[in-house]
């Protein structure tokens, strides 16, 4: 599966994970100690949505631009709060014309206190990336493989903090890659949050992945999918998952409240699931 983010930027899977991402940042700043959020796969920061690549597939209709001109169920519209505020920050004209990859929308929410750590390995990506926050001490930006970060920058000198990783699935082997990288990272850093995104296309790799999370021995490992389609005979993108190590303790409840108008908003099809389960216990 190709995932080159500029062709998909604002699709619903964009639209769960950031909201998920926003939530957390949100939870960090409860306390005020600082943290570190450290995005392994960062992409450009910030999205055209008139671009050639954006207008080839349209899929931001299906996701950020339906959930901005819908009128929110309460819980919802709190759950979407902090990420929704990233989407108008990246739009400051009012009208939808960029979308905020998860480097902007962590940056719109940190405190002075707080870092992001934004790792790209793609050179002309990764140069963007710095120009998006040129000049900003809070944000460094590392021509890095992202695998490699969960080693090399792991733990943080914050000691508290957000590891997201949301590789590009380009490449065979990046359900191990993740379940590899997780289980090494965990162990550097056993404290820390873990956010990981997936695709829901192949569902016997799925369905691997989360057996071998739910045999990592990792406690307090809670899978959230979200499926806009049920699957058919050809694969597609039907849906993403998000798993979140050591998740806020307030997360599965707001997911809980907020989901099921949020599916009903986004997905295409009837039958299509979603579910909030916990594949490891605390």
């Amino acid at each position: 599966m190709n995932y080159r983010h500029a062709y998909h930027a604002g699709n619903f899977a964009d639209v769960v994970k950031h909201a998920v991402l926003a939530r957390i940042v949100e939870y960090l700043k409860q306390k005020d100690k600082a943290f570190r959020v450290i995005d392994t796969h960062a992409g450009i920061g910030l999205y055209d949505l008139s671009s050639p690549e954006s207008g080839k597939t349209g899929e931001w209709h299906g996701g950020v631009g339906r959930v901005m001109g819908a009128e929110l169920d309460p819980n919802l519209s709190a759950f979407l709060a902090p990420y929704l505020d990233a989407v108008r920050a990246a739009n400051p004209q009012g009208e939808l014309a960029h979308y905020p990859g998860s480097p902007f929308v962590v940056h719109h929410l940190l405190r002075k206190q707080d870092r992001l750590s934004a790792v790209e390995l793609h050179p002309q990506d990764a140069s963007r990336l710095k120009a998006v926050f040129a000049g900003d001490i809070q944000v460094r930006v590392i021509e890095l493989d992202g695998w490699l970060a969960l080693g090399a920058h792991l733990p943080p000198k914050e000691k508290r903090g957000l590891v997201l990783v949301d590789p590009p699935f380009e490449q065979a082997g990046e359900f191990d890659r993740l379940l590899n990288g997780l289980s090494k990272a965990h162990q550097r850093w056993p404290g820390g949050i873990y956010a990981l995104w997936y695709p829901i296309k192949d569902r016997d790799a799925v369905a691997g992945f989360r057996r071998g999370l739910a045999e990592s021995g990792i406690p307090k490992i809670l899978d959230i999918s979200f499926d806009i389609r049920p699957s058919g005979r050809e694969p597609r993108l039907d849906g993403s998952g998000m798993v979140v190590v050591n998740p806020p303790f307030t997360l599965e409840e707001e997911l809980r409240g907020a989901l099921p108008a949020l599916h009903g908003l986004l997905a295409e099809e009837p039958g299509a699931p979603w579910s909030v389960r916990w594949l490891t216990p605390g």
